[in-house]
């Protein structure tokens, strides 16, 4: 049993880190010069915080989802709908930072927030620290969403 719950959490944490290794690669990649030159907000929070903020969020929702995973009510709708959740977290990168567009990524982050509710809810009835795991993560793009609209009005 503990050799499968030890294997589990690493396929999660490598699936769920792929999704933070693809948006990186597309942030990197993308995001100057044309990120330096737009108008950015007061209160938006300087780059070198981004990386150990994401790494925490990423490790959290890699619990979140290995913890439910091990619940005796899990439901497989619900892991389903973790994957798909995760190819929204990586869209919004590429939108943004690729791609540049900044109303689609909006769209897109609007989409991840309300699938992150809905895991949320479905986290609560099966796993309570499943649920509380995911809560900052849903308060960081919350964050994100005030940026990603803050950015629209300004540029």
């Amino acid at each position: 049993m503990l050799k499968n719950k030890f294997l589990s959490f690493l396929l999660f944490a490598l699936v769920t880190f792929s999704a933070s290794a693809i948006g990186g690669l597309a942030t990197v990649g993308f995001k100057e010069p044309w990120y330096s030159l737009i108008i950015k907000p007061s209160f938006n929070p300087p780059d070198w915080i981004f990386a150990p903020v994401w790494t925490t969020l990423y490790f959290f929702m890699t619990i979140a989802i290995w913890k439910f995973w091990h619940s005796k009510n899990r439901d497989m709708n619900t892991i389903y709908l973790y994957f798909i959740h995760l190819i929204f977290n990586t869209t919004w990168s590429i939108v943004f930072f690729v791609f540049h567009k900044i109303v689609l990524a909006m769209i897109v982050l609007v989409i991840l927030i309300l699938l992150i509710i809905i895991l949320i809810i479905r986290f609560k009835r099966v796993n309570l620290y499943s649920y509380y795991l995911m809560i900052p993560y849903l308060l960081w793009c919350l964050f994100a969403l005030l940026l990603n609209i803050s950015l629209i009005i300004l540029n």
